[in-house]
């Protein structure tokens, strides 16, 4: 495993997102279009989606921009606005947006879904009551996901052909 590729694993694990976390929700996504669908396969599309240095450097820039609004170390008002998870503020989904094409733009799609349902690991990511900043890395989580369904859809349709 690459540096970028280990810390940004790092990383998610240090906020308290693990893989398995990410394949449940590729599992919420595409089972109902998949009838054997397992959590082994959701999981192999995330470890995939997770080797993208674009997918790494989205983890570490919204981390890292997560872990300064925590600490109150950005400029206002970028301070107040990341830290309250504005809902104008949409830099957020734009760096999302770098992850969910990576397999086609059924990723786009998934992520609009999985970020207005919030199940699982996004729904506690999405917590306010907590004294952690998760504005960029719900997001973030998200994305992979949708990215991670794209991608086992993509193999399931190779398989029919």
């Amino acid at each position: 495993m690459k540096g970028l590729e280990k810390k940004s694993r790092e990383w998610l694990e240090e906020r308290g997102v693990s893989v398995k976390d990410i394949a449940e929700l590729v599992y919420f996504l595409q089972s109902p279009y998949h009838d054997n669908l397992t959590l082994e396969e959701c999981i192999y599309n995330v470890e995939k989606v997770l080797k993208k240095r674009e997918v790494q450097n989205a983890i570490l820039t919204g981390i890292q921009l997560d872990i300064l609004a925590e600490k109150g170390m950005l400029e206002e008002p970028l301070q107040t606005t990341i830290a309250n998870d504005e809902g104008l503020y949409g830099v957020d989904e734009v760096i999302a947006l770098s992850i969910i094409n990576v397999y086609g733009s059924i990723g786009f799609t998934n992520y609009g879904y999985i970020d207005k349902q919030k199940p699982g690991i996004l729904k506690k990511l999405n917590d306010k009551s907590s004294d952690f900043c998760h504005t960029f890395l719900d997001d973030i989580v998200g994305a992979i996901a949708a990215a991670a369904s794209s991608r086992l859809a993509h193999s399931y349709d190779e398989e029919i052909d």
